[in-house]
């Protein structure tokens, strides 16, 4: 049997300066075809350097209060996606707790 690929794609407008003015994504598999977003983090791991390799993105017109949402949010699922890889439950509790730290101290309300 043939093994399936899938693709996600990432377009990024620039301005003159190279600076980020508008990015769309897609994953088709998931059902997302050309989806507006303002900003994004995207972490690869390359195992072989032991390295993480980021792209971190976002639109010259993002509010600094949508980055701090954002952020916060950010680190929450990264606490949930931690728990799932490691099953290590009392670091994931600790870095949720950084998450409600870091929330108050941005003042940032909990939705729900």
């Amino acid at each position: 049997m043939a093994k399936k690929t899938s693709q996600i794609s990432i377009k990024v407008t620039l301005d003159a300066n190279k600076v980020p003015e508008k990015i769309i994504w897609s994953a088709p598999d998931g059902g997302i075809e050309n989806e507006v977003a303002q900003a994004m983090l995207l972490a690869l791991w390359d195992g072989q350097n032991q390295e993480t390799l980021r792209v971190d993105l976002w639109i010259k017109e993002m509010p600094v209060d949508q980055m701090k949402m954002f952020f916060h949010q950010s680190l929450l699922t990264m606490s949930d996606t931690y728990l799932r890889a490691t099953q290590d439950e009392k670091m994931a509790l600790t870095m949720k707790d950084f998450c409600d730290y870091f929330a108050q101290k941005l003042n940032i309300k909990k939705n729900g």
